[in-house]
């Protein structure tokens, strides 16, 4: 970890034309929570807890990136933060080096650029980790919210009522950067989080108050459809880790059961990255635990199966720009019907004043920011660029 980055708990995997000139309203995501007082953060030295929630820790003025990770009511010197609304997704703000803008500070001080992004099934905000510090320090002026999203990583901890559903963890993400009181100018998805990210801005109040550019990587809005031979599909590996016990002794374990099973080596390494420890760090015989509900899991790769969104991607609100990502190398994913129905889109979008637009990342498969970054960060760059310092 670098030595720029601010202590936080530990993280691991997973052009549109610019913003025309001039300053535009505000798309109202308060309308998504209640508001809530926070008093001002007085020390930036945080004690961070097992569960990441809530507000961003005051900044220090300084040209490195921030990572801003902020869940415990208590300061360092002992000052009593408010009590945290129950629900709040777990997060991590990484803040590009020009960035002073705290959650819980005065809020007649603009928030700055965001982007919002979210990882797919199974995976968690640490997924984004390395690509959002990328991102933070080649646009300064810029932060990007990682979330945990319901059932993953931190968020797992959050007990939700109802069904787990595209929609239901859309409404989660909304009522996170409400709480935060930011309004994000850049949404990315990858997978699930991809039909997440469209939700979100279908859920959002219409018409959008000022542009917004949206990013669906590596999925379509449409029903998924099964793996080929030789790949690893998600739903099998959640049924595969249903049959595990809830504790393991060994990672290395875990990792030669899925090979065992047929999963490739990659997908089986980054599974265990889901896995801590659940005893003290000095006991000899620590077994490990897994980060996320696997029941809810289920249910939300069943919704991500069965989520139909053309008909939003065929009538995009104006000032909406939908970004589609695929893979070179994600076969199954992806229908010659499905691409021809986005390329009729982009023309329908043009003439109404909203843009949809497809993108190819070469020498990828799915895990795109982790093939192929940087071809990743050159096509996603120019979303950032209009408010580069």
């Amino acid at each position: 970890m670098s030595s720029a980055i601010s202590s936080f708990t530990p993280c691991g995997r997973g052009g549109i034309s610019t913003t025309p000139a001039g300053r535009s309203p505000r798309l109202d995501w308060r309308a998504y929570a209640s508001p809530i007082s926070l008093p001002a953060a007085q020390n930036e030295a945080f004690r961070i807890s097992r569960l990441s929630l809530c507000s961003s820790s005051r900044m220090v003025k300084d040209r490195t990136v921030r990572m801003a990770l902020v869940d415990e009511p208590r300061l360092a010197r002992g000052t009593r933060m408010a009590e945290q609304p129950p629900g709040v997704l777990a997060y991590e703000l990484v803040q590009g080096p020009l960035v002073e803008w705290s959650s819980s500070r005065d809020k007649s001080v603009a928030d700055p650029p965001t982007a919002v992004l979210l990882h797919g099934i199974l995976g968690s905000r640490k997924n984004w980790g390395t690509f959002a510090r990328r991102l933070a320090q080649e646009f300064p002026m810029w932060q990007f919210l990682l979330v945990d999203l319901r059932c993953h990583g931190d968020s797992a901890s959050v007990k939700r009522r109802g069904v787990h559903s595209v929609a239901s963890t859309a409404s989660d993400v909304l009522k996170l950067v409400a709480h935060l009181r930011i309004t994000p100018r850049v949404l990315i998805g990858h997978s699930f989080g991809g039909k997440v990210v469209l939700s979100m801005v279908d859920q959002a109040a219409k018409p959008l108050a000022r542009p917004i550019r949206v990013w669906v990587l590596d999925a379509t809005p449409g029903k998924v459809r099964a793996g080929g031979d030789g790949e690893d599909h998600p739903a099998e590996l959640i049924s595969f880790l249903r049959r595990l016990p809830e504790e393991v002794t060994s990672k290395r374990e875990v990792i030669s059961a899925l090979l065992r099973e047929g999963f490739s080596k990659d997908v089986a390494q980054w599974v265990v990255t889901n896995l801590r420890p659940s005893g003290p760090p000095s006991s000899p015989s620590s077994k490990f635990s897994w980060m996320f509900d696997l029941e809810g899991i289920s249910e939300m790769y069943h919704s991500y199966e069965e989520t139909n969104l053309w008909k939003f991607v065929e009538n995009v609100p104006r000032g909406v720009h939908l970004n589609f990502l695929k893979a070179e190398r994600s076969l199954h994913r992806w229908a010659l019907e499905d691409l021809q129905r986005i390329h009729a889109a982009e023309d329908i979008a043009s003439e109404e004043g909203s843009g949809v637009e497809m993108h190819v990342l070469e020498d990828a498969g799915h895990w795109v920011h982790t093939d192929n970054p940087d071809g990743l960060f050159r096509i996603l760059s120019p979303s950032f660029q209009g408010f580069k310092s």
